[in-house]
This record gives C-alpha cells, structure tokens and sequence, in this order.
C-alpha cells in the first residue's frame, strides 16, 4: 500500500469511527412535521402608542417565552424572523386555538403594594380584601399582594446597567411616565413607612400573574415622600443575564404590542410516525435496488460502492447530528434522494474506468481505476457545486421545511463526495491490487465496456447532424407544456395563496364529491376536496377562523366514518405573497447563479445553453403538473431547484467531456464533438439516472401522500433534465457557436 493510499484509508477510518460515535451518541432533531405539534408564525402590530420595532419584537419574544412555559410544552422553540415576526414551534400540541389564545394575548404588567406574608401555603392562603391576591415570591415566599396601582402603561423605559464605582454592580433602571410619576411615588411611599425588613416594604412587579421582582424600599426614602422623580433603581445580586432578563420582561409589558397569527401548522403524532416509517421504508428498499443494480453494473466495484454507499449514510447521519440540523419531512425525502445522486461520483469514476481499460490496451485494473478517479474529479466537482448552489438557494431564501431540505442535501451532496472520493477509492485500489482479482479482471467490472457502450461503438449514431430538429422538437414541448398553463392554470398551495389546509385520515374510501357538496351545503362554496388514495381526504379553502374550521371538521365527520385530522395549516394572505414572491426570487435566483457559474467554467456558449435547457425544464414541469391538476407548493419549488441542479449536472458532465475532446483534438467541429462527447457520457447518464429512480419510485410507492408529489416531480424532473442535456442543451451550444471553427472553449 503507498503512502497516499495509506493517508486516504487513515482519514476514512477516522471519518466513519468518528461518524459512528455521533450517530449513537447525538440523537437528530425531528422537526414538528415529523414528531406531531404546532407551528405558529405571529406577527408584530403597531400601535398608537407602540411602534412595533426588532426591540418591541425581543421583548413580546421574552414575554411569550415565558407563557409557553406556564403551558409546560417540552422542548420549545421560538426564535424571531425580522423585525415584526416570532416562529413558535410547540412539540405535542394539538390544540392551536388554545395556544394561539394564550400567546396572543398583551402581556399584562402591575405593580402591587405588598400588605405581608400569607399565612400556610400558596394553597390555603386566601385574599382578603377586594383586589388582593397571593403569589410566591422569588424564594417561593407567598405574599399576600394589595390591588394593582401601577401598570405596564406607565412604564416609559427599563434597562440593565453596571454600576461599578458605587458598588451597585448590576442593577435595573426603571423610569416613569405620566400619571405612572405619582403613582410610584405613591406606591413606595407607603411602603416607606414600615420599618427595612418587614415584608410591607417591599413593592410586587408581577407579569402575567407571576411575580418576578419583588423590590425593597431603600431605607432612605422618607415615609409618605416615597421616589418622586420617576425613576428608580432595583439591585440585588443580579448576574448581566439576569439584569438583561428582569429589564426586558418589564418593556414587554410596559410595551403591550398586539400580535397576529399570520401562519398555523399543526401536524398529528400518527401521521408523523407514518412518514417516519414511510421514510424509511423507501430509504431502505431504494437503497437495497440502488445497490443490486450497480452490483449487476458494476461487479466486485459496484460491491465496493455499496459499503460505500452504506458509509455515506453514516457520515450524513451523523453530519446532521453534529450541526443540530431538524430533520424534517421534505429533510427526510432529501436524505433519501441524496443516496441516489450519491452513486452519481462513483458511475463517473468507474465508466472513466471503462474507457481507460479499453483505449489503453488493457492495463491493470487499478491503473485503470487510478486513471478513473484522476480524469473523473473535474465533472465530479463541477456537477456537486451546481448542485450545492441549488442547495444554498434553498437555505437561504425559503423557509420552515424546505429550508431543512436544502440542509440536507447540501450535507449529502458533501457526504457523498467523501464518500466516492475517499472511501470507494481505498476499497477499489485496495481490493484491485490483490493478486486473485488482477488475473481475473473481468471480476471487477472494469474490463469491460457495459451493454449501452456496446451497443454505441457498433451503432456509432450522428445524433447532432440536425440540431434544428431536436430544437423544433423541444420547442413543440415547450408549447405543449405552455397550454398545460395557459388552459388548466397553475394550481398555487395554500402557502402561496392563502387559507386553510385540513387533511384527514379515514378508515375507508371516500366520495371527494360528496364531501364538496355537503361542504357547499353549509356555507362553503369554495372549498376545494380532495383524496389521496383510499384514506386520506384533504380540504382547502379560504382562510377560517378556529370556529368555522370546526364547523368544517364536523361537516367531515358526518359524511366520512372514522375521519381524524391529521394536519391542519393557516396561511394568511400577507404571508402567502411574500412566499410567492421568494419562491419566484429563488427560480430567478437560481438560473442565474448557474449561468454565472457555468459561463465561468465553460464559456459564456455552454453556460447560457445551459441555463435555456434549465428554463425549459422548470416550463415543462410546472406545465405536467398543470395538466395533472397537481398543486404546485413549497415542497415543489424544492423539487424543482433539485431537478435544476441534476440537470445541470448532466450539461456540466457533457460539456466537460467536449471541452476534453477539444484540447485533444483541436479544430474539430463542435458538433463533431458534441456528437462523440454525448456518446461517451451516455453510459454515465443511465446509469446514474437509473439508480435515482430507484428511490424515487420508492418514495412515491411507499413515502405517503406527503411525499408523492414531490418525488413524482423528481421523476419527472431527472426524465427532462437528462433529454435537455443531451438534445437541448448540446443543440443551442451549437448553433450559437455557429461556423467559426472550433469548439467554444
């Protein structure tokens, strides 16, 4: 073994060793589509009073953090988006309309003479007067509070300062407005006349029911004076996070800003666990096909690419695990599709393989492979970073599930380039050095050219002598799919449009027509039905408020026996524009940052004949699914960047090999070499395309309806890209190049 195989082998032991004790150790972060709860999107409203800024929207964060606590939801999450949105993410709730009453409510801040301790506990304590009430302290002290002087509408302004010349050290600033001057200097007046120690000199701060200060007068404040200044200090033995804490639990409510729901999803354990079992049923029989069929392909290599391919799944796991990604549902189809595309690395490196064993007179086998993995590496590179583009565009400019997508496919995009380059080249090169396999090399599925080469070399077909008409013919597509548009119209999710989505699951078939009719019956003309299979019915319609979706429900539940709602989304119209308009800015987006690309690599020629086979993929695609009435969402527009960045691999891979055939033979026509480079990558191209439809058809089959529009698009999405590559992209290259001579290289 040399010395660089010896390194490779090192770092793929490190790699996989390390992988595996992630995998068991760090568990993945599920999203809510996958374990069951809700999301909500709130929106931040100005008001009179209120401008609803990034630091009115921490403090309502602070605020509404602390209300998802009292609801005692496990595992939380809330995090903002701009400057007037909170993502709330509640595992395990069910009921949106409560959450959404308990968030949404304004924050509730007083201020409260303390009258003493409670005698007993919490429990037994019982006010006295009118107004007062009992509450813990701090310490879990119950004392017994008098009513209310002072509100969160007196509060101008609350901050945490450090004070380190006094000895004061961190501490609150708490100023005054208004009528709230006197009331203060009433309120600690008062408590300045009982003597320091004694609990009545203390002032209660509770917020939304809790207390969480609770001051006591200094003793040089005079008793009936109190602090006339409105603006005071509480100290304790406050930490910088508790000061930051306490100052800005008293802005969230001494400014109340009114929230809005914008966005609702709420998904149901069972049909969470569904898509778990659905996922990973399709990853598993995918995979299983995926690997029998390279094995047939490929013999002892395509064994080697297996185990490969089985560490790719590993290292992407724990990829995930490591950087605290959320696996979600579209995440979930991601990772299985990702271990189609990741054969694509090893089909490259073994038909360059091929090739090498075939025109170099037969050398060994490893030479052969060695010489593979050398002239493969450029297409290889290229072809991942279109797709890693396609993959950051997803991140960076959608959203919720779709964002987890682009995570991970970026991560198996990375993974499966280790994995081919790394992995599978110490298992080939080892395993190809071995005395038993170098005088039986046929055993190794190198030394021989494959079915589809075969029938190539003896065909030999001059596919690019009339350009034209592969152009008229995708033109005539084009135009087919255009009326598919233009006729059906393009069926908007509601994510883009606006309204509300209820699917439930039933135990038997169900009459989507007379679903419709009923609905219509009771004041829902609009609402649009429909069934998946033989158990699933889905609803859509306008936006609804809780109480009209209920009425819905029931409508349901009285046609259709044993339907239970399984997923339940609210999408406000403001929201669906904006993800509209991002999702048209992703598209924009994308063409663009692959002609930029590819007119880097290649030339401005290849490049924009790439990026016209690429607009005429995303028409045909949006236009079969117009025809098929399909709903075009935010799990679409996923499924449309990924088939971006697969057909880009494909023109990358044929104008790579034109680019090599160029420098070999220059001057020659570039339809001459357009010609022999589509006939040499066409085995790559099946067989690369045959494993990823593999696991489409796996997921479709066996992902539930959540999935089978998507990897149906995919499917549809990897059949055009691989005919654009070839018969559009190749076409347009040369007719604009024209008849200057010589490739455009």
């Amino acid at each position: 073994m040399n010395r660089s195989l010896r390194v490779r082998a090192l770092l793929a032991l490190t790699v996989i060793a390390a992988s595996l004790y992630i995998a068991v150790t760090v568990p993945v972060r599920l999203g809510l589509d996958l374990r069951g709860g809700t999301q909500l999107v709130l929106e931040t409203r100005s008001t009179p009073t209120a401008d609803a800024d990034g630091s009115a929207t921490d403090r309502t964060l602070e605020v509404l953090r602390r209300r998802i606590d009292a609801l005692g939801v496990a595992e939380p999450t809330l995090v903002r988006s701009g400057d007037h949105r909170i993502i709330v993410e509640l595992p395990g709730v069910q009921d949106p309309a409560r959450a959404a009453d308990v968030l949404g409510r304004t924050a509730q801040l007083t201020f409260h003479p303390v009258l003493g301790t409670a005698d007993g506990t919490i429990a037994r304590a019982q006010p006295q007067g009118p107004g007062e009430r009992v509450l813990p302290d701090d310490a879990g002290t119950p004392l017994r509070l008098g009513a209310a002087t002072l509100t969160g509408e007196h509060v101008k302004e609350a901050a945490a300062r450090f004070d380190g010349q006094n000895g004061a050290g961190w501490h609150v600033t708490v100023g005054f407005q208004g009528a709230g001057r006197d009331g203060w200097a009433r309120l600690t007046g008062e408590a300045a006349c009982r003597p320091p120690g004694d609990p009545a000199r203390r002032v209660a701060i509770v917020l939304d029911d809790k207390i969480i200060s609770s001051p006591q007068v200094a003793p040089s404040i005079a008793c009936g004076t109190g602090i006339r200044d409105g603006a005071t200090e509480i100290t304790g033995s406050f930490g910088p996070e508790e000061a930051r804490e306490l100052s800005l639990l008293i802005n969230g409510g001494a400014l109340p800003v009114p929230v809005e729901t914008v966005e609702q999803r709420t998904v149901g354990p069972t049909l969470g666990a569904q898509a778990i079992t659905a996922g990973a049923w399709a990853a598993v029989i995918g995979t299983t096909l995926t690997a029998l069929f390279i094995i047939v392909v490929y013999r002892l290599m395509g064994v080697l690419a297996t185990v490969a391919l089985v560490c790719y799944g590993l290292v992407s796991y724990a990829a995930l695990a490591l950087l605290g990604a959320t696996l979600t549902l579209p995440g979930l189809a991601g990772f299985v599709l990702a271990i189609g595309m990741a054969v694509d690395a090893n089909v490259l490196v073994f038909e360059r393989a091929r090739e090498e064993y075939a025109s170099r007179g037969r050398p060994s086998a490893r030479s052969a492979l060695a010489a593979g993995f050398r002239n493969a590496l450029g297409a290889i590179a290229d072809s991942n970073v279109t797709t890693l583009i396609a993959a950051a565009l997803l991140f960076f400019l959608a959203s919720g599930p779709v964002r987890g997508f682009g995570v991970t496919l970026g991560i198996g995009v990375l993974a499966s380039m280790f994995s081919a380059l790394v992995i599978t080249r110490v298992l080939a090169e080892s395993v190809a050095g071995r005395p038993g396999v170098r005088r039986r090399p046929r055993l190794t599925g190198i030394a021989t050219t494959g079915a589809v080469r075969d029938r190539l070399t003896r065909r030999e077909p001059r596919l690019m002598r009339h350009p034209r008409r592969w152009l008229a013919t995708c033109a005539a597509v084009l135009v087919l799919a255009g009326t598919g548009i233009a006729v059906r119209g393009v069926d908007l999710g509601v994510e883009f449009t606006g309204g509300r989505l209820v699917e439930y699951a039933t135990t038997g078939p169900v009459d989507p027509d007379r679903v419709r009719t009923a609905l219509a019956d009771a004041g829902f003309p609009r609402a649009v039905v429909q069934s998946s299979g033989d158990t699933a019915l889905t609803v859509r319609t306008d936006p609804l408020t809780d109480a009209e979706e209920a009425e819905v429900t029931g409508t349901v539940r009285g046609l259709v026996d044993g339907a239970e709602k399984v997923r339940d989304e609210l999408v406000g119209p403001s929201v669906g524009k904006e993800l509209r308009r991002g999702a048209l800015i992703a598209l924009a987006v994308a063409l663009g940052a692959q002609l930029l690309y590819l007119a880097a690599r290649f030339r401005w020629v290849f490049g924009t004949a790439a990026v016209v086979a690429l607009a005429q993929d995303v028409v045909i695609l949006v236009g079969v699914f117009a025809w098929l009435g399909k709903p075009v969402d935010g799990v679409f527009v996923a499924a449309l960047l990924t088939v971006i960045g697969y057909s880009v691999n494909d023109s990358v891979v044929l104008f790579d090999r034109v680019r090599e055939l160029a420098r070999r033979t220059p001057g020659k026509p570039l339809a001459d070499l357009a010609n022999q480079a589509i006939l040499q990558t066409l085995p790559r191209t099946v067989n690369t395309g045959t494993g990823a439809a593999f696991v489409l058809v796996a997921l479709a089959v066996l992902g539930g309806s959540a999935l089978t529009d998507f990897a149906l698009a995919l499917l549809i999405g990897i059949a055009v890209g691989t005919y654009s590559s070839v018969f559009t992209a190749a076409p347009v290259a040369i007719r604009l190049h024209g008849d200057r001579g010589g490739p455009a290289t």
